[in-house]
């Protein structure tokens, strides 16, 4: 396997711009990475500089008890096919980023998750096909309002409410993700620790089915569900998300005024 490759999104003079993270530079890139962006001869230090969320897709699924431990923690069966729903482009956030608590829920819950990039258009892709089409992987926050989930029996407001998905800190290109360790610390205290080798489905097995149905684009991202941990947010929280080979996803939290 070649070496791992890792890209984001700097924050330059008018704006922002996709880059190459090359140890304590960014190497700017013509345009996003999964649309052939190539290097423009600019580079950044990272020093001088902040990431932005390193993905800017059409579309945003996520995957519900993926992980058995959690199935059973939410008092649920684990699905016998993928349980597919949607987050709002408006939900994601940067790394370092703020997660607004909304006034009208009373328990917004995290959950760590590996993000899934896609890099190429797919649709109806087999199983043994499928990673041929994802171009790299990331750290994301499924965060979830447990009230608005249980009361409006469908999932829109609770996982796609504005802030409710960080991302980042960047998409790490040619890693293996069959078997990640990823962890989440609440102020300090691990609350979550888990492998990726222990999904229900895996990534290969959710690109396929989601391409069974919906027409996948570059950039677009899939948020591959939580093991068991998951607990409520609070203000003031600070929120450290670690996946292996990925890095390391940090977030504050406050309530809406």
């Amino acid at each position: 396997m070649a070496p791992a490759v890792r890209y984001g999104r700097v924050k330059v003079t008018g704006g922002e711009r996709w880059a190459r993270l090359d140890g304590d530079r960014a190497t700017l890139l013509s345009s996003a990475p999964w649309s052939g962006g190539q290097p423009t001869g600019e580079t950044v230090p990272l020093a001088s500089t902040s990431l932005v969320c390193p993905v800017a897709p059409t579309t945003i699924f996520g995957i519900g008890r993926n992980y058995r431990a959690h199935a059973a923690e939410m008092k649920g069966s684990v699905p016998t096919e993928p349980m597919v729903f949607t987050k709002l482009v408006t939900s994601l956030v940067s790394p370092d980023g703020t997660v607004i608590l909304p006034k009208s829920s009373s328990r917004v819950d995290f959950e760590a998750e590996l993000g899934v990039v896609i890099g190429t258009t797919c649709r109806r892709v087999s199983v043994t096909q499928a990673l041929d089409f994802v171009f790299g992987y990331t750290a994301l926050c499924d965060v979830t309002a447990r009230d608005f989930q249980k009361n409006d029996g469908q999932w829109t407001r609770a996982k796609g409410s504005d802030t409710f998905c960080p991302v980042g800190p960047a998409v790490v290109r040619g890693i293996d993700a069959s078997a990640l360790a990823l962890s989440l610390r609440q102020n300090g205290e691990l609350r979550q620790s888990g492998s990726t080798a222990d999904m229900v489905f895996d990534v290969a097995q959710l690109v396929s089915f989601i391409s069974s149905f919906a027409t996948l684009s570059p950039g677009d991202l899939i948020a591959t569900g939580t093991p068991e941990g998951v607990g409520p947010l609070a203000p003031g929280d600070r929120i450290e998300i670690a996946i292996a080979d990925i890095g390391d996803l940090a977030f504050r939290v406050a309530r809406e005024e």
